[in-house]
């Protein structure tokens, strides 16, 4: 890659650079620096800085890279009147573009390399690290650029471009020039329509609003060159971009080969706004009727729908199982105190709950469209007769909530892929973040383990929501107040709730255990099993085992296989997933599928194929474990509420109202304990194996004497005699 300087029709610097006018900075800049503080701690918000913020000066007036550069003012550039994406993003945000495709004249750090001039891209912690907020040229640094090696002739349509991502620091361009190469030593530049000068583009007006510049004449080259003209005085030429690109035909065969993001799935690959979501859902619907069903748990601020679609051989029906099963051949012992082993064929309940959750961060919308992909395939392979659809069917109820957050979605819809930003859209209408908007539960067990009630005074499963929570005038919106009516009414086992900005699997407690702590390893008492299912999305998604996929921001998960406790990540008290895991039977981890919140819906195809294999191994570990039922022993009637609880495990599961109950557990042997009000409780022998399928492990309990006595009293019949002497003995002994 050539180093070439700029073209000469470039002036040279020869006094120092004026002020340029405030005609060329946007309107933006007259909000002043409230709006910009704002702009900053949103975009941080998922951080928690301990370190004391430096005192910022206002931002001043911009200024100009040289004395005398540009022959048409940017503010009579020709721009058409609605800036609209032509051709689809080059891939700086999405990573498609590699770092060594980037290239600039200086740069003030490694940190502040070509490489961090990505759209959206995150910093680290500390300025001044190897994962900063954008490209900055050197402060000396007179004629700055950044270049992108496109590897192939390509037509350039159109610039996005941010400023320096920073909470200590206000860096950003104003004003820039375009020039384009085909071997990166011979350059042109875009031209003005109406005067034929060399174009020069407005820029930014604050760091994180994206702005989108189309050029006047798209133009086929090889090499693109942003050229920094005036930026922020008392900053940096400092800058983020995407390219919009479209491939060119290479009739000779010069370039190597583009390669092609697609997939062979004919699905409909695109971003879908609330009606056509619904539209959609209604042709699945329509289409595989006896396996669909839609339905809504509540509605969002605005009042719209939040849409589910549920896929299962009987739709409608938690399936309590009557027949029998013989498809695992792990050991079980015998039930009550004995150990004696029992035949692998019994009856087992009939189907687990899993669910899906993508959308609630409405910003992040490649969970959304995955979702509805995953409902497509389903439904398409379902008519197909794939054996591993159809199994999953019959076995498994699935619900898919694509969007819990629509209203925010709408939010960043509107904007478009590209020029959403970072954070525009993330918080539902009322601007709360449904993320930190659960209830915190995690507080009061710790509290009460450090006290010594757990589990003998104070339950390690099922905590009740906190009094100040259920209040009618309490900060809870109504999406998360949904989503919570709709966990108790379904006994879920396995949930993913699908997010985007990242690529890792993050998996619970969320919050640290240390008040105030940033970040520590907190892990749950199921850490064996979160860290299992953790790795079976990682390890079966493409894209993060690709080995050479760059990190997106300023972490590199793939040092720990893509998996990551998430309170050693960013602590996130009020989380979906920790609430889930205390609050409900459900284990739940979060997925961010892609270093871009928004990819454009030309890299859908792609992402379809990067997670459909995970998606479907995921939902087939909800068999991965034990699974029974637990019974009356006199009526053989299901015992709803009874508490199964596994040595060595402090966090127990329940029955659902049939009695039924499915849990989740790692390879091993378990001595696991049912029991019940007014009943005996009843111990046995649990193997798990790696092989495919839950191990039965059923329970019949016996009621206790003063159980039967209640039951015979209540319905007015006299007391057997046998159960008259065993009262008489126990008062005896009394």
């Amino acid at each position: 890659m050539g180093l070439a300087s700029p073209a000469t029709t470039e002036a040279p610097v020869s006094t120092p650079a004026p002020r340029s006018s405030q005609a060329e900075l946007s309107a933006g800049n007259e909000n002043g620096t409230s709006e910009q503080h704002v702009r900053i701690r949103v975009i941080k918000k998922k951080k928690i800085i301990m370190k004391k913020r430096k005192k910022l000066t206002p931002p001043s007036p911009p200024v100009t890279a040289r004395a005398s550069v540009t022959t048409s003012p940017a503010r009579t550039f020709d721009l058409p009147e609605k800036q609209e994406p032509d051709c689809p993003p080059l891939g700086l945000e999405s990573l498609r573009v590699s770092d060594n495709q980037l290239d600039a004249s200086s740069s003030q750090s490694f940190g502040l390399g070509p490489h961090r001039g990505r759209l959206n891209i995150q910093s680290g912690l500390e300025d001044g690290d190897l994962f900063d907020g954008a490209w900055c040229a050197e402060e000396q640094d007179a004629e700055p650029w950044l270049q992108v090696d496109a590897r192939h002739p390509t037509r350039f349509s159109g610039i996005i471009t941010q400023g320096r991502n920073s909470i200590w620091r206000y860096d950003w361009v104003t004003s820039y020039k375009v020039q384009f190469s085909n071997d990166s030593l011979t350059w042109w530049g875009s031209k003005n329509r109406s005067s034929g000068m060399d174009a020069v583009f407005p820029a930014n007006s604050d760091p994180e609003t994206p702005v989108l510049n189309l050029l006047p004449e798209p133009q086929v080259a090889r090499f693109i060159r942003l050229l920094p003209q005036t930026w922020l005085q008392g900053g940096a030429s400092c800058l983020r971009a995407e390219i919009l690109a479209c491939p060119v035909s290479d009739p000779n065969g010069l370039f190597p080969e583009v390669p092609v993001l697609g997939s062979s799935d004919t699905l409909d690959f695109r971003h879908h706004d609330y009606k056509a979501m619904r539209k959609l859902m209604k042709q699945v619907n329509e289409q595989c009727p006896n396996i669909t069903r839609v339905y809504s748990i509540g509605k969002s601020h605005q009042g719209l729908k939040l849409y589910v679609m549920e896929m299962s051989d009987q739709p409608g029906e938690h399936e309590l199982g009557t027949g029998r099963w013989g498809g695992r051949g792990g050991r079980s012992g015998g039930e009550g105190q004995g150990h004696e082993p029992v035949a692998s064929t019994c009856v087992l309940p009939g189907e687990p709950e899993v669910r899906y959750v993508a959308g609630m961060h409405g910003n992040e919308a490649l969970g959304r469209e995955l979702l509805l992909l995953l409902m497509q395939f389903l439904c398409r392979e379902f008519l197909r007769g794939d054996p591993r659809v159809t199994r999953l069917l019959a076995e498994t109820r699935i619900h898919l909530l694509p969007s819990m957050n629509p209203d925010g979605y709408e939010t960043a819809f509107r904007r478009g892929s590209e020029l959403v930003g970072w954070a525009e859209g993330r918080w539902n209408h009322q601007g709360i973040d449904l993320n930190h908007n659960f209830a915190d539960l995690n507080t009061p067990l710790w509290e009460a383990e450090d006290d010594g009630l757990v589990p003998d005074t104070v339950p390690n499963h099922h905590l009740p929501l906190p009094t100040y929570y259920t209040l009618p005038n309490a900060t809870v919106a109504p999406e998360t107040r949904a989503v919570i009516k709709w966990m108790e009414r379904i006994p879920f086992v396995l949930s993913a709730n699908l997010h985007g900005g990242e690529l890792v699997v993050s998996y619970p407690f969320d919050m640290t255990r240390t008040p105030w702590a940033a970040r520590e390893l907190t892990p749950t008492p199921d850490e064996a099993v979160f860290r299992w299912l953790s790795t079976v999305y990682a390890g079966t998604n493409w894209a993060m085992q690709d080995p050479d996929r760059r990190p997106c921001h300023s972490q590199d998960f793939s040092l720990y296989g893509n998996i990551i406790n998430g309170a050693d990540w960013h602590t996130v008290p009020g989380s979906m997933n920790d609430f889930s895991y205390l609050h409900t039977n459900c284990f739940e981890v979060t997925v961010e599928l892609s270093c871009d919140k928004f990819p454009h819906e030309n890299e859908l195809p792609q992402e379809w194929e990067n997670n459909k294999d995970a998606l479907l191994t995921y939902l087939e570990q909800v068999r991965m474990g034990i699974a029974g039922v637990v019974r009356d022993k006199d009526t053989e009637i299901g015992i709803a509420d009874a508490v199964i609880a596994v040595d060595g495990i402090n966090h127990d599961v329940t029955t659902a109202w049939g009695g039924d109950y499915w849990r989740l557990l790692t390879p091993g042997d378990y001595v696991v304990t049912a029991s019940a009000e007014g009943y005996h409780a009843a111990t046995r022998n649990c193997r798990v194996t790696f092989e495919e399928g839950p191990v039965p492990c059923n329970f019949h309990l016996t009621k206790t004497p003063k159980q039967r006595l209640r039951e015979l009293l209540a319905a007015g019949a006299k007391v057997p005699p046998d159960l008259r002497r065993r009262l008489e003995r126990l008062r005896g002994q009394n």
